[in-house]
């Protein structure tokens, strides 16, 4: 039985990383486009988001704007703890 490539990413450490980037349409710079990356990536250095952004500014016409980065890392539900004891507010 193999795991997925994902999987492995995990059990090392990686998560889900979404990142929202804006960027300048080449013919139209004064409209902004959106396009929208996702990978496993580490936190909170993020080295596959820089490789990819650092390919995007060197090879890509469209010049950026705004990246904006979600990772489990910065945003997870809130954690709960079980207390022995009642509390009441009137």
């Amino acid at each position: 039985m193999t795991v997925s490539r994902e999987f492995e990413k995990q059990m090392l450490g990686y998560g889900l990383t979404t990142a929202e980037i804006l960027y300048r349409m080449p013919d139209h710079p004064a409209l902004l486009q959106s396009f929208l990356w996702q990978e496993y990536d580490l936190f909170p250095q993020f080295p596959h988001l820089r490789k990819f952004l650092d390919f995007w500014s060197h090879q890509l016409d469209g010049v950026l704007h705004t990246v904006r980065v979600a990772h489990r890392e910065l945003i997870k539900p809130a954690e709960f703890k079980v207390t022995h004891g009642q509390f009441l507010l009137n």
